[in-house]
């Protein structure tokens, strides 16, 4: 990730992975483990840093690789109205045609990729003892714990009841790893985890955990789960507070990295196969890791076109050579346009781009604060709801709210399209209380196959083959 250099060693079992081992389990490749390596803040500091490396995903073509985030839009977007495939053919095409099987291979990847990620937060939490400085341990404690946090909140959102792994844990702890606890539990974890990480964090960073960060993914959290919406609402305000703003211009959201509107992103550097990414290739027509997904549907074009005042012509364009198609432009491979054909750059590989992945920002906040004040209800009118909600308008170039009124079908329409392709609106239609309804529409309006238990994908058929016996599967699958 920018700014940081990733130091590549073999710490333990768990960071350097074989594919053919349990990710949570990996047998160690050379004499040094966690026991013998861990002696000072220095070398857990290297644990740490791999942790964002874990997150970045390999930028490979190997399915067998683990991709973390690179995979992330297929779970999320492409189940959703926003997204699809262009071909509506092969393993992609099982998301948006809601008949995802449990031998998926994205899905196992990204289960997979994520619990390593756990796996090595964990590393850092049970090595802290040898830190002597007291400030310095809090502070890895608590960026280690908002790491887990995210990537539990990640898998709770799509796969509902998880095995709970707190500590790092042998191959023989099978039933640690393979007996699923309630989402409460879950979310519990990974509200203690981010509590801690509030508490021990300041805004220092914008592509490592910050305060704010914390502080935005809490939010989330208690919108999401318990419905504690005067917290959500307090945390929103403390962000408010501290300094970050919109961005004029709303393309340099994404191409002028780590600005003041970017919370936390997910650093890539380009030209770096180690650091760089995959993802923005596979939204253009004939490169990366395949072709022609995360294409705009007709459906999130129309919103965008009616109500997305210039957010559109920065958030999707034409394909120059399928006029009927419509490519994603938001991380347009390090922000050039890859020629007509989307394939000839004017230099360097688009397979090997460095867009930062943005995964918290400060028009989300802004509306989450209106979400928060809105508390359930149908609408609202408070003038500190529509101070926010208008401020993300007015960026678009649309005037202020009409009548005053905030209604929850208004608030979704103005998130979808203001995070349009930023991995959102399927947990936004969920969170408020909508995807039942959006999702039935359009699933019947383009001959797909949506049933409410759609919702949570299926845990991979390889964890409950290896689980033998103590892993359930999900409704439907």
């Amino acid at each position: 990730m920018k700014n940081i250099k990733f130091i590549i060693i073999i710490l333990l079992a768990g960071v350097i992975l074989s594919c053919s081992e349990d990710y949570l389990n990996p047998i160690p490749s050379s004499g040094i483990t966690s026991a013998s390596y861990y002696k000072n803040a220095d070398e857990v500091e290297t644990a740490l840093i791999s942790i964002y490396d874990g997150i970045q995903g390999i930028n490979s073509t190997s399915t067998q690789d683990l991709h973390a985030i690179q995979f992330e839009y297929y779970l999320t977007e492409m189940r959703s109205d926003n997204t699809r495939t262009k071909s509506q053919e092969g393993e992609a095409a099982q998301f948006e045609f809601y008949n995802v099987e449990a031998n998926n291979g994205i899905v196992s990847n990204y289960y997979g990729s994520f619990f390593n990620v756990i796996m090595r937060a964990n590393v850092v939490l049970d090595n802290l003892s040898v830190i002597d400085n007291a400030d310095q341990l809090a502070a890895f404690e608590a960026e280690a714990k908002f790491l887990r946090a995210y990537a539990y909140f990640n898998l709770v959102r799509l796969f509902g009841d998880l095995p709970l792994i707190d500590s790092v844990i042998t191959p023989l702890d099978k039933e640690i790893q393979f007996t699923r606890q309630p989402v409460s539990e879950i979310y519990s974890l990974i509200e203690g985890d981010l509590e801690t990480a509030v508490a021990g964090l300041d805004n220092s960073y914008k592509t490592r955990a910050s305060k704010a960060a914390a502080q935005a993914l809490l939010a989330k959290v208690y919108l999401t789960h318990s419905k504690n919406y005067s917290a959500a609402q307090g945390l929103c305000e403390d962000i408010i507070g501290s300094g970050f703003s919109l961005m004029t211009n709303f393309n340099d959201v994404f191409y002028s990295e780590r600005n003041d509107e970017i919370i936390f992103a997910i650093g890539f550097e380009s030209g770096l196969t180690a650091d760089s990414q995959n993802f923005s290739a596979e939204f253009l027509n004939g490169v990366g890791r395949t072709v022609g997904v995360n294409y705009v549907t007709q459906d999130a074009a129309a919103a965008l076109d009616n109500f997305g005042g210039d957010r559109a012509m920065y958030s999707y364009r034409i394909d120059p050579f399928q006029v009927s198609q419509r490519q994603v432009t938001k991380y347009l491979p390090d922000g050039k346009d890859g020629g007509a054909d989307g394939k000839t750059f004017e230099e360097g590989d688009p397979r090997l781009a460095g867009n930062d992945w943005i995964v918290l920002r400060y028009a989300d906040v802004l509306l989450m604060h209106v979400e928060a004040i809105m508390a359930g209800a149908a609408e609202t009118s408070s003038s500190n709801a529509l101070t926010s909600f208008n401020e993300v308008r007015n960026r678009a170039g649309l005037d202020d709210d009409e009548d005053g009124t905030i209604t929850v079908e208004e608030l979704l329409l103005e998130r979808r399209v203001e995070l349009a392709f930023e991995n959102q609106r399927l947990f936004d239609l969920i969170r408020l209380g909508q995807a039942e309804t959006v999702l039935s529409q359009f699933s019947a309006d383009n001959g797909l196959g949506y049933s409410s238990t759609d919702l949570l994908l299926p845990i991979p058929q390889r964890e409950i083959n290896l689980s033998q016996g103590l892993m359930s599967q999900n409704p439907g699958y």
